[in-house]
């Protein structure tokens, strides 16, 4: 890690991607204290008013301030994507540690476990998972979490297959060092950093998992601010108020573009062979 964060400084595409990632953060942090209204306040004499100085970006089908939902959403979308994906990378690395490292029936039992959910497509899973569990933001994390468990499994169990490759570790197995000593001073710091590229790739995932499941009507419930939500319920408005579905589309896409703009540039800044 020595010198990376002054390689991204000097990385504009992946510095592009921090300081959007940090403007979404600071406005879901700041939200409570700059929100000009609250997220479930109704104006009944400003209902699909376009942006104006009174409402910067318009009001909703109810006479909601859109801005004040947008940022709230952000807190949703960020509290989502966080514990969702903390959920599949931590299940992800446990399971992988155990896949790798000692292989035999545990590895050939989690990865055909693995194997089933990748048949699924990601969006088909979740919805299913959340279909069983019922809609609520609770399920919602909780189904994301287990969608992008095979990929961080799958992951991690190739990075620890390739470090058992190398000479040290068969040196420590040979003089006896104990399993779980080599997995975590070993193996795990040798790991970290083609997890974190997933961990902020998968974040982007989270959050548009997210959206689309609240779209569906099975994430984030009414009125709770989500910009899901506030999609799902604009698209009846969107031809005589596009305002009403333009500015949470922005800040769905402006938020998924900064993780991926940032994971693809983490990719390059940790991986010692495409440094030059």
């Amino acid at each position: 890690m020595r010198g990376f964060f002054q390689r991204l400084l000097d990385d504009k595409v992946g510095l592009i991607g921090f300081i959007g990632i940090a403007l979404v953060i600071i406005m879901a942090v700041i939200a409570p204290f700059v929100a000009p209204y609250r997220p479930d306040q109704m104006f009944t004499d400003h209902v699909l008013e376009g942006p104006s100085s009174q409402f910067l970006f318009g009001t909703d089908e109810l006479g909601r301030d859109i801005f004040t939902r947008i940022l709230y959403g952000a807190q949703v979308s960020l509290k989502v994507g966080i514990i969702a994906v903390g959920i599949g990378a931590g299940l992800g690395l446990l399971l992988g540690m155990i896949s790798g490292y000692f292989q035999g029936k545990a590895d050939q039992v989690i990865m055909r476990i693995m194997d089933i959910f990748f048949a699924f497509p990601d969006i088909l899973l979740a919805l299913t998972i959340v279909a069983v569990l019922g809609p609520s933001l609770t399920n919602t994390m909780i189904a994301i979490g287990i969608v992008f468990t095979p990929v961080f499994t799958r992951l991690v169990r190739s990075a620890v297959l390739a470090v058992k490759e190398n000479e040290y570790l068969a040196s420590a197995v040979a003089i006896g060092v104990h399993p779980v000593k080599i997995i975590f001073k070993h193996i795990t710091p040798n790991i970290m950093a083609p997890f974190i590229v997933q961990v902020t790739l998968a974040l982007s995932g989270a959050i548009l998992t997210e959206a689309a499941l609240s779209f569906l009507g099975l994430g984030v419930q009414p009125p709770d601010p989500s910009w899901g939500v506030m999609l799902s319920e604009s698209r009846t408005y969107m031809e005589f108020a596009p305002w009403t579905i333009l500015f949470p589309v922005g800040a769905t896409v402006f938020t998924i573009f900064c993780f991926n703009l940032l994971g693809d540039s983490l990719r390059d800044l940790l991986d010692p062979k495409l440094r030059q």
